[in-house]
């Protein structure tokens, strides 16, 4: 079947065969099919959409359009998380060393930052020396010695997802739930898990912005997962405040060891015990969630978890003098508080604002080439529902240039809402979602 014909079908709203998507994504691969095809297939796809059985075939075309990691050499369980990204989302990074302190390996491929959602290679890469290049050898090996490796996606993994994004992003069709849907558990796929837990972020500090886009990202992805045999869940998380009190790259990190050692703020670690014991419980490890947090808390109490994370850093090439000193981590050279205005109790505190403000600071990119700054970005964020009283710092900015502090500054007074009355602290994690034949634990 010619290319154009398939473009035509999807076009009038019929369902493609395997064999049609398959053919269609291996030419675009290999180069026989050209961009514009592609781009109108794409095209065709955001307006019509796809049913279950077209988003599984467009995922596996794409997945095996590369090369994929064999875990199973590892004789472990496996089981990874993956979030649609968020501000001040370092959950990832306490969640690997968790679960693989349980017993179960955590293979996770992760990407970087772009717009006002930060990258958990690029918080990483704020540690000295933290390899995120690693071959899939490597990757194999780090896993085998310490149970859980992040690093990035290497050349070899779902190219014809790569080729797809990057046209995506200059055809306007980045916001199609297939397309999103089958990019993610491509490459997700590719690292060899058995297991995949999801955080759907909806709200002011994330990609979907209503919970009902968020439901659905959720449910197609499950589905996804579910028809290619792994074992699956999703949940959609809260964010239209900053998850945790910490913006931007070496501060998330430095947040995180606070939370391995038992000092991570609560929603942060509400977040991770909940998507972790997912983890476990799909993994075969934990059935129980009660007893799954009792455990990880265990394993944060007896230092095991973030000996993990050393072991990790270390082996990813990381200079873990700097975990045990965070202090040692370089500082903005200024940090300016933002001080309330009145008393009261904080109704709101904007994701999207606090995202801007890091962006503007230089802790995320505005394009793939731009550099980011670890040391920039902003800390002490107050929660919603907590008490204030006029002067009292609702944030700090940690800024490297007068002229972009300024401009944060100005976003920064805009950020926060404090009212007189009692405040309803939204829920931080509104719906779990699982394939539809099992039934809830």
């Amino acid at each position: 079947m010619l290319p154009q014909w398939i473009i035509e079908k999807k076009r009038d709203g019929q369902a493609l065969s395997d064999s049609e998507i398959r053919a269609f994504i291996q030419g675009y691969t290999n180069g026989s099919i050209p961009d514009y095809q592609m781009a109108a297939l794409a095209m065709a796809i955001f307006f019509r959409g796809m049913g279950d059985p077209e988003i599984t075939s467009l995922t596996e075309a794409m997945l095996q359009s590369g090369a994929q990691i064999d875990t199973t050499v590892l004789g472990l369980p496996t089981a990874d998380k993956h979030s649609t990204g968020g501000i001040g989302d370092k959950v990832s990074l306490i969640l690997g060393p968790l679960v693989a302190a349980c017993g179960v390996a955590v293979p996770m491929l992760a990407g970087r930052g772009l717009g006002i959602t930060g990258g958990t290679l690029d918080k990483l890469e704020s540690i000295p020396g933290y390899r995120t290049d690693l071959s899939s050898a490597e990757f194999l090996e780090v896993l085998r010695k310490c149970g859980c490796s992040i690093t990035g996606q290497t050349t070899d993994i779902a190219p014809a997802d790569r080729k797809l994004y990057a046209l995506r992003d200059v055809t306007g069709t980045v916001p199609s739930i297939p397309l999103i849907a089958a990019s993610i558990m491509s490459k997700k796929l590719a690292e060899g898990t058995a297991n995949l837990v999801l955080d759907v972020k909806w709200g002011r500090g994330a990609f979907m912005s209503s919970i009902e886009n968020a439901r659905q990202l959720a449910r197609t992805m499950v589905a996804i997962g579910h028809r290619m045999g792994r074992g699956m869940s999703a949940m959609i998380t809260d964010m239209n405040q900053p998850l945790g009190r910490t913006a931007g790259n070496s501060l998330e990190i430095i947040e995180t060891i606070e939370a391995l050692q038992g000092r991570g703020p609560d929603d942060l670690m509400e977040a991770t015990f909940a998507l972790a014991a997912d983890m476990l419980r799909l993994a075969g490890v934990e059935g129980d969630a009660a007893a799954a947090r009792q455990t990880m808390a265990g394993h944060i109490h007896t230092g095991r978890a973030f000996g993990i994370f050393k072991d990790m850093v270390h082996l990813h090439g990381g200079d873990i003098t700097v975990l045990d000193s965070p202090g040692r981590f370089p500082a903005a050279p200024m940090q300016v508080a933002v001080p309330a205005n009145r008393d009261g109790m904080i109704s709101r505190m904007d994701a999207d604002a606090i995202g801007r403000i890091c962006l503007l600071l230089g802790a995320g990119r505005a394009a793939i080439v731009d550099r980011v700054d670890p040391r920039v970005g902003v800390s002490g964020i107050m929660k919603i529902g907590e008490s204030v009283t006029k002067g009292q710092p609702l944030m700090t900015l940690h800024a490297a240039d007068e002229k972009r502090l300024e401009q944060a500054l100005t976003l920064a007074a805009q950020a926060a809402g404090i009212t007189d009355g009692p405040v309803i602290v939204p829920a931080l994690i509104v719906e779990r979602i699982i394939p539809e034949r099992e039934t809830p634990s």
